[in-house]
């Protein structure tokens, strides 16, 4: 068979596609990039916000019009698949915790809904030389907004060996920057006796040059384990990056989010990270127009972004998810000041990530190249995960030397040295 895959989301979407590509191909189908060259449709869907949804939804329309044999995954599944099935009634269904049953689906056999244990040591076909593995699927959080916690279930960690062993071969398969993911990679081990440290030591020890990017991680898992957590990126191997998400610069909103920590909580755990980590980059994200939230809430959160500083923020206008207890929360923000706040927030994260930015001006960096860029660029990063433009072409997946010439809020530009 010929098979399309399109994969939406988050880098745990990107692991599974990963995974599906390899049991495909270890199945003697052909992978193809384009729809009309396709017998079969594979699309990993996103459910994170409303606006994310309807995109699926559209997108789910528009290729049921080809006529083509379609399988539908990812996290509107779980939850919304009667939503899904009302405009793709003949689609199949696979959730992420049965994407190993995906070569059945595709040959058409019958299945036996058995839960995977994990997804580790399974196929994998990676596009580049970047390589997302899922250390862990589900999430210990309870947060009031977020509908992913109910679409991957609770945490099941995975083991550490077999782990250590899937990035040994990505690593053989011309990987050489290692995505580590999951809802909560802080929160890696709790399950099963170990810890995200332990992992990380096991993984760096392997005999390779490449770098690893650690995923996101909850501020409520991080303050209980700091030590443990700052400990996984002592080795050189691991970029220095952390996407640690705040939500709010407010307590009683933080509150009314279930998200298990203060904004203190949040500056402590920032403040202990630059003592060991000087030169951390810092990526974090705010929800705006929580509901409930006030005009001198949204300025609090504006005072905890100037303080603090981001390199990052990535900025969502607040959308009520089906089963979630936000959902059922009264006080909606009109529409317009939700959009106001957030042009607000734009505007002031591109003057402080600029200002940030300037730091790296004129100074040398090594940097891996992991990319194709536009207009024959090509891009690398520096061992704080800022993206550096080059216009020499470069192999992707070497490591170069690099003089920073130009900044942007966004990313560098850098000549080969």
């Amino acid at each position: 068979m010929r098979v399309y895959i399109e994969s939406y989301g988050c880098t745990a979407n990107k692991a599974d596609e990963s995974i599906i590509k390899g049991i495909l191909v270890d199945n003697r189908h052909i992978l193809v990039d384009r729809v009309d060259d396709a017998d079969v449709i594979i699309i990993l869907t996103c459910t994170v916000i409303g606006t994310t949804e309807q995109r699926m939804l559209a997108r789910i329309r528009k290729l049921r019009r080809t006529n083509k044999r379609m399988i539908i995954g990812g996290c509107m599944i779980p939850l919304q698949q009667d939503l899904v099935k009302s405009i793709a009634p003949e689609a199949l269904m696979i959730p992420p915790q049965f994407i190993h049953h995906v070569n059945d689906l595709v040959e058409k056999n019958e299945i036996k809904n058995t839960l995977i244990n994990n997804k580790t040591r399974l196929p994998r076909v990676y596009n580049g030389v970047i390589a997302p593995i899922l250390i862990s699927e589900g999430c210990c959080s309870t947060c009031s907004y977020c509908i992913t916690r109910l679409t991957r279930g609770k945490l099941r960690s995975y083991p550490e060996d077999e782990l250590t062993l899937d990035v040994e071969s990505a690593i053989k398969k011309g990987c050489r920057e290692i995505q580590l993911t999951a809802q909560d990679t802080a929160s890696y081990g709790m399950d099963i006796n170990t810890s995200l440290n332990n992992l990380l030591s096991k993984v760096t020890s392997l005999p390779y040059d490449f770098k690893i990017r650690i995923g996101m991680m909850n501020p409520s898992t991080v303050k209980e384990r700091i030590q443990s957590i700052i400990s996984a990126y002592k080795s050189d191997k691991v970029y220095r990056f952390l996407h640690l998400p705040v939500q709010s610069g407010d307590d009683e909103i933080l509150s009314a989010m279930n998200r298990g920590y203060t904004t203190d909580d949040f500056i402590k755990i920032v403040d202990t990270f630059r003592s060991v980590y000087p030169t951390l980059t810092l990526s974090t994200d705010i929800i705006v127009g929580f509901p409930m939230e006030s005009d001198y809430q949204f300025k609090k959160t504006l005072d905890l972004v100037l303080m603090v500083k981001p390199d990052i923020l990535n900025i969502t206008r607040y959308s009520a998810r089906p089963y979630t207890p936000a959902k059922k929360m009264k006080g909606r923000v009109p529409t317009r000041i939700v959009k106001d706040r957030s042009v607000k927030l734009t505007a002031l994260t591109q003057e402080i990530s600029l200002e940030n930015n300037y730091k790296y001006l004129n100074r040398r960096y090594r940097v891996l190249v992991t990319e194709k860029g536009k207009k024959n660029t090509w891009v690398g990063r520096t061992d704080t995960y800022k993206p550096v433009v080059i216009n020499t072409n470069v192999p992707l997946g070497s490591f170069v030397d690099v003089e920073i010439t130009d900044i942007t809020p966004y990313y560098l530009y850098g000549k080969l040295i």
